[in-house]
């Protein structure tokens, strides 16, 4: 690695431990799943500087996006309370903005970087994605439905335990 992509991964690894620490800290479950997406962004682009750019994108598309949302979703349903006060929360946007902004921008540094240095691809030409799609869809594909159907279960679940936490708090 040179001397810009060793600067990138120990600033995207200080952002990754501080962002831990944000997502450990937080009293309010959003919050702290704000903060874990910060985690995940941070996490991509290591992924990135050591040339596993699937991976970055993986970790992006599956954990920042789909579970995340997945995550929210739920906590949203079991209506927990917001433990924080409004000042503290009036700055939040602002400061998760800039985290993005300054994550996109080291990202497209590094990727440019990248290009410039050689694709990190191997070197025979293969196609990286094509390993990981074959066993998947092929070798795996009955424990890949199956996570999925325990992540459906698993909300549906949730649901059902708030609407009746809900109906139980209306009849006391």
């Amino acid at each position: 690695m040179g001397t810009a992509a060793t600067i990138h991964f120990w600033l995207f690894s200080a952002l990754a431990l501080v962002a831990a620490l944000g997502f450990v800290t937080r009293r309010n479950p959003v919050s702290a799943a704000l903060w874990l997406v910060n985690v995940m962004f941070a996490l991509a682009g290591l992924y990135v500087i050591l040339g596993a750019h699937y991976l970055g994108a993986v970790q992006v598309l599956v954990y920042a996006g789909a579970i995340m949302v997945v995550f929210v979703f739920v906590v949203m349903l079991l209506n927990l309370g917001d433990d924080e006060t409004p000042g503290r929360i009036r700055w939040l946007p602002a400061a998760g903005a800039l985290t993005g902004l300054g994550f996109a921008l080291v990202l497209l540094r590094t990727v440019r970087e990248a290009d410039v240095a050689g694709p990190a691809a191997p070197v025979d030409g293969t196609n990286a994605v094509l390993p990981v799609a074959t066993a998947l869809f092929t070798d795996h594909l009955v424990a890949f439905e199956v996570t999925s159907l325990l992540l459906l279960v698993a909300v549906i679940g949730s649901v059902v335990l708030a609407k009746r936490s809900a109906q139980h708090e209306v009849r006391s």
